[in-house]
């Protein structure tokens, strides 16, 4: 009898499973071009923050813009859902580990004030901000117009999984193109892992890709349900098909990879991998001016039925401006990434990030402990 066909696998990594390999000519640090741009927008930082109640707020939004990056604010989330979302953000940082699931899932059931996406919006565009906010496919088309009208910068479209072609009940479902013809606004669209559902999503004429499923520091979605690929290989896939859309359309097509970031070698590898920026969340939930007092919690957390995201307390470590800049005083690379990111394409030689990409990478499963026995020790 012939041999049955068997379902293949392919290993995929993760950052600690790998490393940049040092240029054969390095360059002064501060020589480093690290500008990532979005359509007609750049911006001097390729670092974003992620769309969570737990990190961005109007005033966090207004500052990490000033700083030269981009934070995206939760379009569904409290600060649409509340006249005062500082209220219940202190509420969820004073409850139990037993209370704060049931309490999550209350004050996500209250309904979002149309109201509030506008208010929102017009706040961090008085406060001199780059205005970001981040709606989910289902209602991408009922709330694209109000921000757009609102004068917001650029709209993203994210959900755990997002895909070109999606099957519903709805007679006219989400269709990319004709949302972006007209709110004539840049749409990034999120979040996806693979080569294929990648370059269908950039023939749509989306202005830039989030890359991640799962990997989030606060996501349960890979335990929940067993989705997800590791965000070096998920990155290289994505930046693969990236090119192959340029070499197709012309266009460049940015390619962001979002969440599992700890450290700022982790960027550095995100960057080395093939993307064009970086997404960040737990990292700035740390920041002395997140409105998570010190928590973090998924955007999945409030589903009623099932829950894929958890509180985690990552506690106040320092400024924003310290953990993009510096100084620090930490060694553990949780600050000063903006330093950690252009010392490293110094010593690789490259002079910008689409140089970057071409830096040598090796599967290194050791590089996390090799010889740190007495770091481990002290731990």
């Amino acid at each position: 009898m012939p041999a049955p066909k068997l379902k293949e696998l392919r290993r995929a990594y993760g950052f600690d499973e790998v490393a940049i390999v040092p240029g054969d000519v390095t360059i002064n640090p501060e020589q480093t071009n690290i500008d990532l741009k979005i359509e007609n927008t750049t911006f001097s930082l390729p670092i974003l923050s992620s769309a969570m109640d737990a990190v961005v707020d109007v005033k966090f939004a207004a500052l990490m813009s000033k700083l030269g990056g981009l934070a995206v604010l939760h379009l569904e989330g409290l600060q649409t859902r509340y006249d005062n979302p500082e209220e219940v953000l202190a509420e969820i940082a004073r409850a139990s580990k037993d209370e704060i699931t049931p309490l999550l899932q209350k004050v996500y059931s209250q309904p979002i004030k149309e109201n509030l996406l506008s208010e929102r919006v017009e706040a961090i565009k008085k406060a001199g901000g780059i205005c970001a906010g981040s709606v989910t496919p289902a209602n991408a088309k009922r709330f694209a117009p109000i921000v757009t009208e609102a004068k917001a910068d650029l709209l993203f479209v994210q959900s755990t999984v997002t895909t070109a072609r999606h099957v519903s009940k709805s007679v006219r479902g989400l269709i990319f193109p004709e949302l972006i013809k007209s709110i004539k606004i840049p749409v990034v669209v999120g979040n996806c892992v693979s080569y294929t559902s990648c370059l269908e999503l950039m023939r749509t004429g989306v202005a830039g890709i989030l890359i991640g499923v799962g990997p989030g520091a606060a996501c349960t979605s890979r335990e929940v349900l067993g989705i997800g690929v590791p965000q070096i290989t998920a990155t290289i896939d994505c930046a693969a098909a990236r090119d192959a859309y340029q070499k197709e359309s012309g266009r460049y097509v940015p390619v962001i990879t979002d969440g599992g970031f700890r450290k700022g070698g982790d960027v550095c590898k995100a960057i080395a991998a093939g993307a064009d920026g970086v997404m960040i969340g737990s990292i700035f939930a740390q920041a002395k001016e997140a409105p998570g007092h010190g928590y973090h919690w998924g955007m999945s957390q409030p589903h009623a039925a099932l829950p894929r995201g958890t509180r985690i307390k990552v506690g106040t470590t320092a400024t924003l401006e310290q953990i993009l800049f510096g100084p620090t005083s930490v060694t553990d690379g949780s600050q000063n990434l903006v330093g950690a990111l252009r010392t490293a394409m110094g010593v690789c030689g490259a002079f910008n990030i689409r140089e970057m990409h071409k830096a040598e990478m090796v599967i290194a499963p050791a590089i996390t402990t090799e010889g740190k026995s007495w770091q481990l020790a002290q731990s």
